[in-house]
Order: structure tokens, then sequence, then C-alpha cells
């Protein structure tokens, strides 16, 4: 990849932080898809698009108008630019009059596309793409997709710009409110005071001590030696993330999600990573028998802010906001249950599905093990620069067989620029991985969309799997009551 060298004095400039140089380099370069599904086809043209996006959307922040560049030294920096917004707006054309379910092939189609193409480096990396045609998902009669580079900041970042150029649709003047149980969170199962108090203490640090160990050195085993086995979900292929694509998209109730984690004492996450795992390994036994039995690895991602709730950019921004803007995340290696590690292979016990994953989970929060693997990338790039510690991570990624991240999105029905938005989701793209899931809640809902390699894994057919595991699951939940 090359980059701009910049050589002028006066300039506007900014160094990239250390993940953001390892998310846009030449061994990996990852982009984050935002698609808002509209109630109404788009009525606005062209000069009200370029309005919106030069009065709402590059305000709020520099880096939608900052292109990276390196300089006299080799160091990647931000630089302020000019934007010529036309560059960035992409309109395609469609054959017209097709039916819905013609017009999803079309857009899976493009989606496939703008995942494997670059951003232009001369350009600030995003661009919005404004696709004028219904769809069956969600109802939607048009679609915007947001596409950004990752090293701008990470989803929940990009998320959060998303919804501060949209309005609440019950009344424009409110701030968006979010669930009141994040998606995610840190292990609340808290040891409660206790007589033997030291003894307890003396057991949580030999605990920590223990799974950090066992997680950093797996952590680094899995990044450097040891590969998850060629499945159904994973082909293996060298440069997988510049195949095409298959998107599938699921629609699960909130509430029903809620009841599981609730009946199990479980995060919202646990109980959606049991969900996708089941119906993944249901999915692989069902295309090759015996395979759900394979060593088969998630990378599962956190978000670690010390607040983890939105606040408006103009905070996210401040040196010392709680909730700051950027790439805050780290990895957690979840190895998925096999269907013969619970009970029996007709799995007789789905939740246990979900109990396992949160064991393994759990342990794993309770280890310093990603931060000491956060340790290890920052002492690569010292030692041996950017490439060296960007080709570490890509190989942590490319040995795993699937990824997993999750954002909160708002409660309350949104608008963009007085068109509905009937349903939103997010897409990480540009990952050496034949299976990416994204989860994400609105207005009630819970959005789970796959990015699958085509030829290898049929999107529509995990899907169903996926959604069967979500009915067994939620059927032994409420038996249980």
């Amino acid at each position: 990849m090359e980059y701009l060298k910049v050589e002028e004095e006066g300039d506007q400039r900014e160094p990239v932080s250390p993940t953001g140089q390892f998310l846009n380099s030449e061994a990996l370069s990852l982009c984050i898809l935002g698609v808002l599904e509209l109630g109404v086809p788009i009525s606005i043209d062209e000069s009200h698009v370029d309005s919106l996006v030069k009065e709402v959307f590059l305000p709020t922040n520099p880096r939608f108008s900052s292109i990276m560049v390196e300089d006299e030294n080799g160091e990647k920096q931000w630089k302020r630019v000019e934007v010529k917004i036309k560059d960035h707006i992409k309109t395609p054309i469609f054959p017209s009059g097709l039916s819905p379910k013609i017009y999803d092939k079309y857009i899976d189609d493009y989606i496939s596309d703008i995942t494997i193409e670059k951003l232009p480096v001369t350009q600030p990396l995003w661009q919005i793409h404004l696709i004028n045609y219904p769809t069956s998902n969600s109802n939607a009669a048009s679609t915007v997709i947001f596409k950004f580079h990752h090293s701008i900041g990470d989803g929940f970042s990009l998320i959060g710009v998303l919804l501060s150029c949209l309005q609440r649709a019950d009344d424009p003047s409110l701030p968006l409110t979010f669930p009141s149980v994040p998606l995610s969170s840190t292990n609340k199962d808290n040891m409660s005071h206790h007589s033997n108090g030291l003894f307890m203490n003396l057991s949580r640090i030999f605990s920590v001590v223990t799974n950090t160990v066992s997680d950093f050195y797996c952590s680094i085993v899995k990044s450097c030696l040891l590969e998850d086995d060629i499945s159904p979900i994973r082909s293996g292929i060298s440069g997988v993330e510049f195949l095409p694509v298959s998107v599938a998209t699921m629609t699960f109730s909130l509430d029903h999600i809620k009841r599981i984690k609730s009946n199990i004492g479980a995060t919202l996450n646990d109980v959606l990573t049991g969900i996708i795992f089941l119906g993944t390994r249901l999915y692989m036994e069902e295309n090759s028998e015996g395979s759900s039995k394979a060593n088969s690895t998630a990378l599962v991602l956190l978000n670690t802010r010390e607040f983890r709730g939105y606040v408006p950019i103009t905070e996210m921004i401040k040196p010392d906001s709680k909730s700051p803007w950027g790439n805050y995340f780290a990895f957690l290696h979840v190895p998925l249950p096999k269907l013969t590690d619970i009970d029996d292979s007709k799995y007789s016990n789905p939740l246990e599905f979900v109990l396992k994953t949160r064991e393994t989970i759990n342990t794993k929060k309770s280890s310093l093990g990603v931060y000491l693997t956060g340790r290890l990338l920052q002492v690569l790039k010292k030692l041996r620069g950017t490439e060296a510690a960007a080709r570490y991570l890509h190989e942590t990624i490319k040995n795993t067989s699937m990824g997993i991240t999750s954002v909160m999105g708002p409660v309350e029905p949104m608008t963009l620029a007085n068109h509905p938005v009937t349903g939103l989701y997010f897409m990480v793209v540009g990952a050496p991985h034949s299976l990416v899931t994204t989860i994400m809640s609105y207005n009630g809902k819970l959005r789970i969309a796959v990015g699958a390699e085509k030829g290898l894994i049929d999107a529509q057919k995990l899907k169903s799997c996926i959604e069967n595991a979500f009915q067994t699951i939620l059927k032994a939940a409420c038996d249980d009551t």
C-alpha cells in the first residue's frame, strides 16, 4: 500500500494511532459498512446530499476530511485536505421494474463488490452509497451504505457518527436512547463479600494469574503456530479477504433474547454468541457429517472503553473522554463448543451450549491475556516496525474460523433526512476470515448479519441454521420457567 509523501510546511497533521496503523497496512486493511434500510425511496437531489454531508457529516470528526500520509521518517499521519464530496457519493444503476427479491440479489452482489474494493488513498477514507431500489429486507424502499476505513475508528465510533446524523422519528428535538442492558459487559458475577475474604481474594488472584498465563500462551500459539481445521466455515485460502462474500441478515426480538438471558444468568452477548455458535455447528454438520467436531475458534471482539455507552461525538473526541473516539477493542479467542461436548450429538439440552460459551468467555474476561497481547503488538511495532505488528494481527485473524462483534443501537425509530429507517446493521469487511458475523440492536430488535465466503458457505442456509438454533434455545429457556 502506497501512502502520499508530505513535505509541505504548515500542514494540519496528527499522528495515526498504533492500532489505526495496524488496520491500514500492507498486511491488513479493514473497513466497516453501516447499512441503513429506509422505508421510502430516496427523494433528495444531489445538491441536498452534498449539503447534508458538508454540514452534518463532515463536522463530526476531522478524520473524515483527512488522508493518511507518511512524513520524511516514514511515520503515518492524518493530513487535512479539501473534500470533493462528489468523489465519495456512489449511486449504482440497476435494471428497473424488478421485484424486491430480485433486487436483493443485485444488492448482495453490490455489497460483495464494495467489500473488496479498496478506498482510494488520495481521498479521505469513506464513501456513501445510495441505492434507490426496494428490497425484501425490512420492507425497505431504498438503502444507504456508509463505508468507513477501520483506521478512522472502530464500530462503536463510526456507528456513533451515523447516529449523530439521524433523528428520532417521534420527536427530532429529543436525544436517542439506548437499551438499559448492554449487549456485553464485564463479568457481573462478582464474588459476594464473605467472612473468609482473604481466602477469596487469594483464590481470585490465583485464578487471574492462571487464566492470564493460559490465555496469553494460547493466543501466541494460535497466532503463530496453530490454525483451525479446514471446515465448511473455513477455507484456509491465502488472500481470503480479497474473495467475494455473500451477505444474509436475520432479526430477533430483543425481549426474547432477554428472556433467555434472565433464565440462565448470562449477558446478551453470551446468549447471542451461543446461538450463533450452535447454528454454526448445525450448519457444519449438515454440510459435512462429523465436521461439527472440527477445531474451530471465533475471535469475539470486546469494547474496552471505561464507559461503553454512547455520548455525543463532541464528547468522544475530547482527550479525557471516558468513551473516546478511535479503536478501543480487544480479541478473545473463544473455541466453538462441539456438539459432542454438550451431552451428546443431539445437544439434548441446548441451553448448555450457551452456558458453555458463557463459561469460556467469563474465564477469558478474568485474565489479563488481552492486555498482554496488546502490549505484545506495541513491542513488535517498536522492535520490528508497524508492518511486523500488522502481520502478527493478520495471522491472529487468519488462523481462526470466524469473527463476532456487536454494537448497541437506539431504542426509538429514527429518520435520515426525514426518511424513516426501517432496518439497521453493520459489517466488518477485509478480514482474512471466511465468516464474519455482526450483531446490532435497534428499535426493540436484534439484527445479526453474516458475511460469508462465496463458493464455500451458503449464507442463506447458515441463516436458517442460526434461526433454528435460536428457536431451539428459546423453547428450552421457556420450558425451564
